[in-house]
């Protein structure tokens, strides 16, 4: 008996190990291109290193001076500038998605042609930044097609100068973020709202319960976590905006540098090959992007956590 008992332990295998070997392509990639280069990052922006004309200045060790110039400039205001439009794009965004997930998602509303519509609304989300920035600044220059149309049906007098005002431009490009991210996070939102029990839907329909009261008290609560990593990787997105104001204000910012990003403002040092005050700004960056994504994570989990107790 205890020699078949061996035989049996013997015989077992062990599939923990082939876990861990499937995860060392991912950490090997992690640790070649995102840690090594973060750490390199680091060190680079604690020197001087730029090029004046043909004259190589550096690399020469100033420690944190790098940081103190890039705080003494207008980092808040690029800041700002990114979280105004982020938000200009996000609040559209998640609020029409929302709506669009619940309609998708719900079998009793037997839409037809939703695979249809789910088709056409993500197709923009496959368009390249630059080409939807370059197609938007013709249709709204100020003798593009919208200013044209608008004149013709006696909308308007003169042409709207949308680029040349500070909320025309950061308002085509929220229109243009919003119009190529809704049709992903609907995807991700319904495919959330498609795992939920829908048993709890039909309880809650034959209790009397209204569809606010349905969307407010099951759906919500129920996909909260595929919610928050929305919002976080959508406000990820946001800090990181570089393409579509980049090339619909032909990399200025205009009018007056208020719709520059913190992309952009990190850009045009490497453009200039400071790559100290690049580094710089590229660790605070990072700082930035991982301080508020946390915010936004425990904020929302304690929250979720008092409502919770609440009831």
């Amino acid at each position: 008996m205890v020699k078949e008992k061996k035989a049996k332990t013997r015989k077992k295998i062990s599939y923990a190990k082939w876990g861990y070997i499937f995860l060392i392509p991912f950490f090997a990639t992690y640790l070649i291109f995102s840690f090594i280069p973060l750490v390199n990052t680091f060190y680079n922006s604690l020197f001087e290193n730029y090029r004046s004309g043909l004259t190589q200045i550096g690399p020469n060790f100033v420690g944190l001076q790098n940081y103190e110039s890039i705080f003494q400039s207008d980092l808040l205001k690029y800041l700002g500038n990114t979280m105004i439009l982020w938000i200009i794009g996000f609040i559209p965004q998640i609020i029409i998605s929302l709506i669009l997930a619940v309609w998708f998602a719900d079998f009793r509303l037997r839409l037809k042609g939703s695979t249809f519509f789910k088709t056409i609304i993500y197709l923009p989300n496959v368009i390249m930044a630059a080409s939807f920035a370059m197609l938007f600044f013709a249709l709204f220059s100020d003798d593009g097609p919208m200013n044209n149309l608008l004149i013709k049906l006696e909308i308007l007098n003169s042409p709207i100068r949308f680029l040349a005002t500070v909320w025309g431009t950061r308002g085509l490009i929220g229109l243009m973020n919003f119009m190529m991210w809704f049709g992903n996070t609907t995807i991700l939102l319904m495919a959330a709202i498609l795992g939920v029990d829908a048993s709890l839907f039909e309880a809650a329909s034959i209790d009397g319960a209204k569809s606010l009261q349905i969307f407010t008290k099951i759906t919500m609560p129920t996909i909260k976590p595929i919610f928050i990593y929305v919002l976080i990787t959508s406000l990820i997105g946001g800090l990181q905006m570089f393409d579509v104001p980049q090339v619909l204000t032909n990399a200025k910012g205009s009018p007056d540098r208020t719709s520059t990003t913190l992309i952009m403002f990190l850009n045009n040092h490497l453009y200039s090959k400071n790559y100290g005050m690049a580094g710089a700004l590229s660790v605070i960056l990072f700082v930035i992007t991982a301080a508020l994504s946390l915010v936004v994570f425990f904020v929302l989990t304690s929250a979720g956590k008092k409502r919770g107790g609440g009831r």
